[in-house]
């Protein structure tokens, strides 16, 4: 199994940065794994002219008409080829991210905005079931900072099921079969190892022991359920019954 890491956070040092670590050491026992660290490898997650050398219109941006003859023409960005290559040649994805603002960070946004080109990853039918990475693996992996018990629907802190889902439906939208999320919660301070705090220090090797054993298990997890064409109408609507 070749599996890629995409990790989101400014701070390569923090929680999350270690939990990516954490994951290529539990999944190195598989098979191949590459890391696609987006803040240090400087992905621009600002989909714009700018990244597109001989554009179609000088005069008014289109960027999903712009994506789409970047990749007939073999022009697309090299930040964004790069990473396409990395998802073509991965079996398993795993997106390690803090939640922020009760969803994912911008540039996590931007990565799925820039990445998934229109017309070379997706069409209005090589969607969801018939998508493009159909026969792939994805999940997220998450840290918040409120504790757990606040953590749920109608909680303070919110639903983390509903704060991941439009990313994990996007990512069902390109074909992958979507585990459920691995949650980290309660971790203060972007949870730094570097704490005079000896039991937090506890807590947060727990929770990467966590998640090592929970990818000890992927490749025979159960996808979360979405609605696919088989539950759709003509139009898209839902069928009853």
């Amino acid at each position: 199994m070749k599996s890629l890491i995409v990790l989101c956070h400014p701070e390569r040092t923090s929680f999350n940065g270690y939990l990516a670590d954490s994951a290529a050491e539990a999944l190195s026992p598989y098979g191949e794994v590459c890391m696609s660290d987006l803040y240090t490898e400087g992905f621009d997650p600002a989909e714009g002219p700018s990244h597109f050398a001989t554009p179609l219109n000088t005069s008014r941006f289109s960027a999903l008409a712009e994506q789409r003859a970047a990749y007939q023409n073999n022009t697309l960005p090299a930040d964004v080829a790069r990473e396409i290559e990395r998802l073509e040649w991965a079996d398993f994805v795993l997106l390690q991210f803090p939640i922020w603002w009760h969803s994912a960070p911008a540039m996590l946004k931007g990565w799925f905005d820039r990445v998934f080109v229109s017309g070379g990853l997706y069409t209005s039918s090589m969607r969801y079931g018939n998508g493009y990475f159909r026969g792939k693996t994805a999940m997220c992996s998450v840290t918040l900072g409120a504790p757990a018990d606040v953590c749920v629907p109608g909680g303070r802190g919110g639903d983390p099921d509903a704060m991941l889902w439009s990313t994990q439906y996007s990512l069902h939208y390109m074909g992958f079969a979507v585990l459920p999320p691995y949650i980290c919660t309660a971790v203060q301070g972007e949870g730094y190892r570097y704490t005079d705090d000896e039991s937090f220090v506890a807590r947060l090797t727990s929770l990467e022991t966590g998640l090592a054993q929970r990818l000890s298990s992927v490749r025979e997890d159960t996808p979360l359920s979405f609605a696919d064409w088989d539950d759709w109408d003509s139009d898209g609507r839902p069928l009853s019954g």
